[in-house]
C-alpha cells in the first residue's frame, strides 16, 4: 500500500477531490491511503487537551529581509513532517520485517516553482515508494530551514505560481495512483500506453444543437483500426499552445 502524507494548513481543500471517483475506489481497495498533518497542531504552545486561541495556533510571521506577505514558520512544519515519518516508519516495520527491504521507501516532496518538473516518468518512479510526504506551502512560502532538516526533493507541476501546495499534491497523487496496478480497470486507460487523441466521441452518432448537426468523424465509424490510430496520432500532433 502507498500512503500519501499531506502536511497542509488546509486539509479540507483537498478532501472532496481525493475522496471521490478513482481515488476513492483505490482507498477502498486498500491500494492507497491518505493522512493529514496540520502544522497548526504542532505549534510550540500546543498542549494536550487544552483549547488554543487563534493566536496560539498561528504558524506564520513576517519575512526576514522584508517583502510582502507572511512566511510559514519552520518548527511547526518540521514537527508535522517528523510525525508523518514516525507513522511511515511504523508502517514499514509491519510491511517489511526484514531490514534489507526497508530502505529507500519514503520520499519527501517540497513544492517549488524552481523544482524539477513533474512528469509521467516521475510518477512511475514514485509509485514504487511505500510513503510519500507532501509539504504544502502557503502565503509567501515555508521557512527554507525545513529543507535542511530533512532530505527532500523540490518538485514543480508547471512554470507558474499557485496559491498553495495542495493543488500540486492532488495532481501528483492522481497521476501516481493511476499507475498503481489494480487501480484502473484496464491498463490501457493510462493514456501513454495506447494511441490516444485529445478529441473523443460517444453515442449518438449525430447530435443537433441550435438547428446545426454535429457528427462523429467518419474514420471512427469505419472499423479500420490502423486508419483510426493514424487519425488519433494526427490529432495529438495538432494540439496548440496558448
Amino acid at each position: 500500500m502507498l500512503t500519501y502524507h499531506l502536511v497542509t494548513l488546509f486539509p479540507e481543500s483537498t478532501e472532496s477531490y481525493l475522496n471521490a471517483s478513482i481515488l476513492k475506489r483505490a482507498q477502498e481497495k486498500g491500494l492507497i491511503t491518505i493522512k493529514y498533518y496540520n502544522p497548526r497542531d504542532f505549534t510550540i504552545s500546543a498542549k494536550k487537551g487544552a483549547k488554543q486561541t487563534y493566536a496560539e495556533r498561528r504558524v506564520d510571521d513576517r519575512p526576514y529581509g522584508g517583502g510582502p506577505g507572511m512566511v510559514i514558520e519552520a518548527l511547526p512544519v518540521i514537527k508535522a513532517i517528523e510525525s508523518a515519518l514516525k507513522v511511515a516508519k511504523g508502517k514499514r516495520r509491519i510491511l517489511f520485517p526484514r531490514k534489507s527491504e526497508t530502505t529507500k521507501k519514503i520520499k519527501i516532496i517540497f513544492f517549488s516553482p524552481a523544482g524539477k518538473q513533474f512528469s509521467n516518468e516521475s510518477a512511475d518512479a514514485l509509485k514504487k515508494y511505500t510513503d510519500i510526504i507532501f509539504v504544502c506551502g502557503r502565503y509567501e512560502g515555508i521557512d527554507a530551514r525545513v529543507k535542511k532538516a530533512f532530505p527532500m526533493v523540490d518538485i514543480s507541476v508547471g512554470p507558474y505560481v499557485l496559491t498553495g501546495g495542495e493543488l500540486p499534491a492532488m495532481i501528483m497523487i492522481d497521476t501516481i495512483t493511476r499507475r498503481i496496478p489494480g487501480v484502473l480497470g484496464d491498463s490501457l486507460s493510462i493514456e501513454e500506453e495506447r494511441v490516444a487523441s485529445p478529441d473523443v466521441y460517444t453515442r449518438p452518432e449525430v447530435i443537433e444543437y441550435k438547428k446545426k448537426k454535429y457528427r462523429v468523424p467518419k474514420i471512427l465509424l469505419s472499423g479500420h483500426h490502423a486508419k483510426m490510430d493514424q487519425w488519433k496520432k494526427g490529432k495529438k500532433l495538432k494540439v496548440k499552445k496558448l
